[in-house]
């Protein structure tokens, strides 16, 4: 019997938006839905596949900053990243064209009424929504923060971009009821604590990340060391030592070690 082919992973963004309160940064994230057939009942960042209608709006640069960005890849990333961000919270990157400032938390909600379900069904695109508004996606405000591949061999396999952004300070943001069951604002440590207590369900890619990110002492510096840092691809590879799963990544990503023991993980 000939080996099936194997499945190549799809592109798809991941957004970690921030936020600063008295004593630490928080992160939006959301807990799946658990009929979901992908992270079942697991608390995520916001996120998914880059579809087609993400680089069909590239060719509307009005619709979009990015700072002198050019790669049509990157850019198709970017623009997941937001989009998935509005389709899974509410919360909008985008500024009224024209305007430095990005959109206000009403002048979100007014967008988000008139055109999230829509666009969550695949009834409207990004682009019209953001034509209609006289809007322009603040792309330039992403930083670049880690890149996973999940592992080959895997039936469902994607090639995703993380990404850092501050949210807007007024938006406040809220799961869409469908494939997600519950939103949060959490910080790192609590996000962690909450896995160890049971309460929350984490991946590994969401754990390590996590791990990562609380050891910034704020939002601003978890932005400035993103831009400072270098990103390592991760694609892990999947080990079974003496009958004990193990994942294996690159040290130098800087995830605090190399192989990890899935089992001690709770993954």
């Amino acid at each position: 019997m000939s080996k099936p082919p194997e499945v190549q992973p799809r592109p798809a963004s991941t957004m970690l938006l921030l936020r600063q309160n008295a004593s630490e940064f928080e992160i939006f994230m959301m807990v799946r839905h658990d009929q979901i057939d992908f992270a079942s009942g697991a608390l995520v960042f916001p996120g998914g596949s880059v579809d087609a209608s993400d680089k069909e709006l590239l060719g509307e640069p009005e619709l979009f900053s990015a700072s002198g960005i050019s790669d049509p890849i990157l850019l198709g990333l970017r623009v997941a990243a937001i989009r998935e961000t509005f389709e899974e919270s509410g919360i909008l990157l985008a500024r009224l064209r024209g305007s430095n400032e990005l959109v206000s938390a009403t002048q979100a909600s007014q967008v988000e009424a008139a055109h999230r379900t829509a666009l969550c069904e695949g009834k409207i695109k990004f682009a019209e929504i953001l034509a209609e508004a006289k809007l322009v996606l603040a792309l330039d405000l992403l930083v670049p923060y880690a890149h996973w591949i999940t592992p080959a061999g895997l039936p469902k396999r994607f090639d995703t971009h993380f990404f850092l952004a501050l949210a807007p300070a007024d938006q406040v943001g809220a799961h869409d009821g469908r494939e997600s069951v519950d939103s949060v604002w959490v910080s790192p440590r609590a996000a962690l604590e909450g896995a160890t207590t049971g309460r929350f369900k984490l991946l590994f890619p969401t754990t390590r990340n996590l791990i990562k990110l609380g050891k910034q002492p704020n939002a601003a510096s978890a932005i400035a060391g993103a831009r400072a840092d270098r990103i390592v691809t991760v694609l892990p590879q999947i080990l079974n030592v003496d009958g004990r799963r193990k994942l294996k990544i690159p040290a130098e990503a800087g995830y605090d070690g190399e192989v990890f023991d899935m089992s001690a993980e709770g993954r």
